[in-house]
């Protein structure tokens, strides 16, 4: 059985972007050898990412042409992906595909075998499967800052979720990487 986890990057007030859609800038004060080797890691870890529509598009825009010439843009442009839209006709991207039910799309994932899928940013979809109780782990890296305004990671929600500490992974730029298993997750 597959799991699914959560992934991204988050300020210590809660954010992971900005005001404005892809502000990220706060990412640079924590990038470095340890994330990098992380990000390898969740690479090798993981054979499907999933994303909402924002984060795919932009995500779409960048990877396929991006400077970079490493692991981590291979990977990006060479997984399989799923972007989850209403409205969107055309993936536009390689080995994309779109779904527009994603809670009956990755409760089928999920009896499959395969590797680990990730969510990579999309607040509202993480939400969702948070919802729909499908979500196997949380991993947040908190960045040590303090935005003051922005994009919350976790939305507004009716009840408590409690979670289960896994790990938590301090790396030298002072960031720090946490893993969190929602309660009752098998």
């Amino acid at each position: 059985m597959r799991r699914l986890v959560m992934w991204n990057l988050m300020t210590l007030d809660g954010y992971f972007e900005g005001i404005k859609p892809w502000d990220i800038d706060f990412h640079n004060l924590v990038w470095g050898p340890e994330l990098q080797k992380y990000s390898e890691q969740l690479g090798e870890e993981g054979d499907l990412l999933v994303f909402g529509r924002k984060t795919y598009e932009g995500m779409a825009a960048y990877w396929p042409t991006a400077k970079e010439d490493d692991k981590t843009k291979q990977y990006m442009n060479n997984i399989a992906k799923i972007a989850v839209s209403r409205t969107m006709k055309e993936p536009g991207w390689n080995n994309a595909r779109i779904v527009s039910d994603p809670v009956s799309e990755l409760q089928k994932l999920k009896t499959q075998d395969g590797k680990t899928i990730f969510i990579f940013g999309s607040a509202e979809l993480c939400d969702a499967m948070l919802k729909a109780a499908l979500v196997d782990e949380i991993r947040i890296c908190l960045v040590p800052v303090v935005l003051g305004a922005g994009n919350p990671h976790f939305k507004t929600a009716t009840a408590q979720l409690p979670l289960k500490l896994l790990e938590a992974k301090p790396l030298k730029t002072g960031a720090v990487i946490l893993r969190y298993e929602p309660a009752g997750s098998a």
